[in-house]
């Protein structure tokens, strides 16, 4: 029987393994210039966790959750996200103790059992932020600054930042009966999703994305209009630090995001390159969680992206980052040991080096500095050996000039 990855999963090597490189390099850069430190959290928690952190009747815990039992007859879960695992670990190791301001990010690998398509794997990559310890509404508007400036920086384009408030629970729970109480006779043109979560979950019905729900939701209350007056100044405040900081911005009344922990600021990054499932990054306020999860009650705010679909849309301006990258060609056996000993010089020096182990033609090394995208060539030949020389080949301009093999660190330094 030939074996082949299960459906879902994706071997990520080559051009995407650059890609992937390259997205969490961004991030860890950036965030870090945030005062963001880097948290690694266990793949697999015990399955109460996201009962108690995501919500009974999300789709994620009752559909899409790979959970098991281990050898000690215990619940386990890998990990569909990644917040309630920070939140976990905050609250184990009591870092609230310590510090009145936890700024973490991570990234790793995720697990949901939904249908894939594209960008969209059973087993993903994300890249999370939680900021725990502070409801001031400059840190919401802080950090959709910072992961739309995180997007600008991977170059995806066609952005655009949706904000919206869901308030508090008093207010929902508000809401949520106006809400159900609007829907009931409506119930039946519903998708068949939005008919499960008009019981369990019926917030959710506002930002489905099936077009027979249209009418319906453009008819529904407007949660807006069911929050308090501290709710609705800390939204103007987000506004107003979001137009200080420069980020354009729309208000969707129909953006609810879809797990339970939410509160207040909700907001999802879109873009059309992805066609009707555009969102690329999403976030929010979740000043529940941590009590829901067995702590004090704690503010915080995070967001989330999927690598995958990030991958989708980078373009190959990305690959300008990785700094100077080479062929060294050498021809002939004399040449092997001092080609050898410059390609450990340059590399390390910062410069991207592949060099064969075999004596093989110019023709075909070419071939394949062509084939990496090599921006130079250093050719090595036996006349060039025994002058102490070499060639450097310009490949994007088609220019090549003569150097001492002693001078080329210093002119590729330059470079």
């Amino acid at each position: 029987m030939k074996l082949k990855a299960m459906r879902g999963t994706k071997d990520i090597f080559a051009e995407d393994s650059k890609k992937y490189n390259h997205i969490v390099g961004v991030a860890g850069e950036l965030f870090e210039k945030y005062g963001l430190n880097r948290i690694i959290t266990p793949i697999f928690e015990e399955t109460s966790l996201f009962k108690r952190g995501i919500g009974e009747g999300t789709d994620i815990v009752d559909k899409e959750m790979y959970t098991f039992e281990d050898k000690g007859g215990r619940s386990c879960t890998l990990r569909p996200e990644g917040t309630a695992s920070v939140v976990r670990a905050y609250l184990e190791h009591k870092i609230y103790g310590s510090e009145d301001l936890t700024k973490w990010y991570y990234h790793g690998p995720m697990f949901r059992y939904e249908r894939p398509q594209a960008g969209r794997y059973r087993e993903f990559n994300q890249i999370g932020v939680e900021i725990l310890g502070k409801k001031d509404p400059v840190v919401d508007a802080e950090i959709i600054a910072m992961a739309y400036k995180f997007l600008e920086k991977l170059k995806v384009e066609d952005l655009e930042v949706e904000i919206n408030t869901i308030g508090g629970s008093e207010s929902r729970t508000k809401f949520r009966q106006a809400l159900v109480e609007y829907l009931k006779d409506k119930k039946d043109n519903l998708c068949t999703d939005c008919q499960n979560r008009y019981e369990k979950n019926p917030l959710r019905v506002l930002d489905c994305k099936v077009d027979t729900n249209g009418e319906i939701v453009r008819n529904a209350p407007i949660l807006m209009d069911y929050l308090n007056q501290e709710e609705l100044k800390h939204f103007e405040e987000v506004k107003k630090y979001l137009n200080l900081f420069n980020v354009k911005y729309r208000v969707n009344n129909k953006l609810v995001r879809g797990l339970d922990y939410y509160s207040n600021t909700v907001f999802e990054i879109v873009t059309n390159k992805l066609g009707s499932q555009g969102t690329v990054l999403a976030g929010g306020r979740y000043d529940n969680l941590v009590e829901q999860i067995g702590g004090k009650n704690t503010p915080a705010f995070g967001f989330a992206a999927g690598v995958e679909r990030l991958m989708l849309l980078l373009n190959n301006e990305f690959e300008n980052s990785r700094g100077i990258k080479l062929n060294l060609i050498w021809l002939g056996d004399m040449c092997k040991e001092t080609a050898f000993l410059l390609a450990q010089n340059l590399r390390l020096e910062g410069i991207q080096v592949d060099i064969e182990y075999e004596n093989k033609s110019l023709k075909a090394q070419m071939k394949k500095a062509d084939k990496n995208n090599s921006d130079f060539a250093i050719i090595i030949g036996e006349d060039e050996f025994k002058n102490n020389k070499l060639i450097l080949k310009d490949l994007k301009n088609k220019t090549q000039e003569e150097y001492k093999i002693n001078d080329i660190v210093e002119r590729l330094k330059g470079e």
